[in-house]
Parts: structure tokens; C-alpha cells; sequence
């Protein structure tokens, strides 16, 4: 007689483009082990546009879609239709364990919802602390409390695995690294197979015999004069490097969009894009001397790709890349920009130390490692 196994049931809930490309690779890692796992993808739509490019790129066809973004709606409105609709898809379809990722207003009431449901939640990248709840916002307060909510903890580095200890947080804690390089290295691949001329093409504007200084920046609490800092920073390292060009693709928040507009659109040696889908992001950053971002994705790829990080933020939750010496907290600070710009750009020994600093976030294989230790927390049963 054949015993007929039954598959545990995996639900993964996220809604925005970071958190696509960190779970990307993880879905299609667990996506290869059906006789395990039975394994559904909802999106919340919090990106919907950007998010909708990665699952094409990453070809993952979600389940669910709830489309749920409509203009300026606030977090709260947002917050209340995740939890109206994420309710109705776990009552019809019952799963064993969600797996949500970061610190979005996804990952928080996707959690949330599994909760008062009963369903065991994984938080993927757990651990991650700046310690000011106003800095990010809201993603701090998010993370905090995702990570008491949860049930299983995939940690990137040992330092986030303290942070979970110090708050009381004593068991499942797993250090797997972050799947962020595991979707880093699928995308290099993915463009050394297809060629590089489709990209050169797109980014004909930029002159690549220069030094390429690649800028992001989207977070709330540079809104305003800060990021008018940055920005003429920015003009007065264009004005004096004719080796230099800045690339900006400018995120188009009102609140970003327009003074890096106002400020930098007509600025010699400085290239403004729309936002760059991921592919052409990862090209680019490979094609960089240096970044400059307020990313924690940025912060975390950069390093494996010996590109040093200048962080325009006051304080990072991703310390290790600072500990690591592979990046450097230069804040929204007009002088300090610019001098560290300037000798990332003429000293090669600092350039050098910080290119070839060993990324501390991951090696690749983070999805294979949090799949094998979540077939052994839910053997499947007959």
C-alpha cells in the first residue's frame, strides 16, 4: 500500500520591491522542493509597479495579488485592508508556517494577520536594529515588532542573532546570512548570460571612462533639508571632478523627485534616471566606482561587488558593513559628503582597504540554508 505524504503548507506574504528580491530566490528554492512543501505567494501590491517587474524578472506568478495601493492613502488605511484581506486568504487556505521579510508595513501585518490566526510566522532577515525608533521610519518600530511576533528567526550575521538575545528572544534563531546575495548572484549570472549590449544601449548618456559615482536615496527622514544637503554636495563634487559622473536614478516621491529635479537637472558630469528595475540596477552598480545610499539593499550587494558605500543616513541598522570596513555613515552632512567623496576618489590605499573588505552579509547560499532548516521543523507527515 502507498502511504500518501502530506506536504506542509508555506505562505509567503510581501509588497514591495525589497522585499521581492530578498524573497525571489526563496521562493524558488522552496518552489523546488513540491514534494516537501506546497507553497503560495501573496503580494500585498504596497510597490506595485516595481514589484510587478521583479516577479516577471524572477518569473513567480503569486497566488494572491491584492493590489491594495491607492493614492495617498495613509499607513493606517493601508494597514487596515492588509488585515481585512490577508484574513479572508488564511481562512481559506489554512498554511503551517508564513514567511514574511524585513521591516515594510507588509512584513509587520502580515505577521499580524498570521498571528491571530495561530499560524507560526518566519521572519526572514530578523534582528536588524538602529535602535532609534524614528530612524528609519517606520521600519525600526516595524522590525521590533515583527521580531516578537515571530516564531522563527533567519539572521543574517552573528550581530543581528545579539540584538534578538538582548530583547529576551532566546530560541529558533537560525544564522543563514542574507538571501539578498543569493538574488545578487542570480541576476549576474542572469546578465553575463544575456549580454551586456542592451545596457550599455539604455545607459548611453553616462560616459564610462569616468569615475562612476552611483547615488540613491528615498528615505523619509531625509525629506527636505537634508536631501537639498546632499544634493548640492553632489553639485559641488560634479563642479570640481571632471573625472567623475554621478548617476542618480531618483525615486519619484514628490518629496525626492523634485529638489533632486531643482537642484541637479542641469548639472554638468550628473545623469538623472527614472528608477532602474533590478537588473539594470545590479549592472550599474557593478559598472560604479563608488555608492552613495541610503539603501539598506545597496549597503548589504555593494560589498560583493568590491564597490565602497558611503551611507547618507545618521545612524545604519546594518552595522556589520561598518564594522567590516566595506562602508561609512557620512550622513546628510555638506562637508562630510564631500570629503569623503573626494578621498575615495584620490587616496587608492583607503579606496583599496574598503573594496576588498569581506562582505559581511552573506555568500550566496542563504536560501538553501533557511529551506533544510525548515524541513526539519516541519517534517512532512503521512
Amino acid at each position: 500500500m502507498k502511504i500518501k505524504l502530506t506536504r506542509k503548507r508555506i505562505l509567503f506574504i510581501f509588497g514591495t520591491r525589497p522585499e521581492a528580491i530578498k524573497m525571489a530566490p526563496l521562493i524558488k528554492e522552496f518552489q523546488k522542493c513540491n514534494n516537501f512543501f506546497w507553497t503560495k505567494v501573496c503580494v500585498t501590491g504596497q510597490h506595485q509597479e516595481m514589484l510587478d517587474q521583479m516577479l516577471d524578472f524572477f518569473r513567480i506568478e503569486p497566488d494572491y495579488d491584492l493590489n491594495l495601493m491607492t493614492y495617498n492613502q495613509t499607513q493606517s488605511q493601508l494597514a487596515s485592508k492588509q488585515l481585512l484581506e490577508l484574513e479572508k486568504i488564511l481562512s481559506n487556505w489554512l498554511p503551517d508556517l508564513i514567511l514574511v521579510q524585513g521591516d515594510t508595513l507588509t512584513t509587520l501585518f502580515g505577521s499580524l494577520a498570521g498571528f491571530y490566526k495561530r499560524i507560526k510566522i518566519a521572519h526572514i532577515e530578523a534582528g536588524l536594529r538602529s535602535n532609534n525608533k524614528y530612524s528609519p521610519y517606520p521600519e525600526e518600530i516595524n522590525r521590533v515588532l515583527v521580531d516578537h511576533i515571530a516564531d522563527y528567526f533567519f539572521v543574517p550575521t552573528d550581530k543581528c542573532r545579539t540584538n534578538l538575545l538582548k530583547e529576551g528572544i532566546k530560541d529558533n534563531i537560525f544564522l543563514v546570512g542574507n538571501t539578498v546575495i543569493d538574488a545578487l548572484f542570480f541576476t549576474l549570472e542572469n546578465i553575463n548570460k544575456n549580454g551586456s549590449r542592451k545596457y550599455f544601449d539604455y545607459f548611453r548618456q553616462i560616459d564610462f571612462s569616468k569615475k562612476i559615482i552611483l547615488v540613491t536615496g528615498h528615505r523619509r527622514e531625509s525629506f527636505g533639508q537634508p536631501l537639498k544637503n546632499i544634493c548640492s554636495a553632489l553639485k559641488k563634487i560634479a563642479d570640481t571632478n571632471e573625472n567623475v559622473a554621478i548617476v542618480y536614478p531618483i525615486h519619484l516621491n514628490p518629496n525626492v523627485y523634485r529638489p533632486v529635479k531643482d537642484i541637479l537637472g542641469k548639472t554638468k558630469n550628473i545623469v538623472l534616471f527614472e528608477p532602474l528595475d533590478y537588473p539594470k540596477l545590479v549592472w550599474l552598480l557593478n559598472k560604479s566606482y563608488l555608492i552613495l545610499t541610503d539603501s539598506g539593499g545597496i549597503q548589504e550587494e555593494a560589498p560583493s561587488l568590491g564597490k565602497p558605500v558611503l551611507i547618507t543616513r545618521e545612524v545604519t541598522e546594518r552595522i556589520e558593513g561598518i564594522q567590516a570596513g566595506t562602508a561609512k555613515l557620512v550622513g546628510t552632512d555638506f562637508n562630510k559628503i564631500i570629503q569623503n567623496v573626494n578621498l575615495l576618489l584620490t587616496n587608492k590605499q583607503v579606496y583599496n582597504k574598503m573594496a576588498k573588505a569581506k562582505n559581511p552579509y552573506g555568500d550566496g547560499k542563504s536560501s538553501p540554508r533557511i529551506v533544510k532548516k525548515i524541513k526539519e521543523i516541519f517534517p512532512i507527515s503521512s
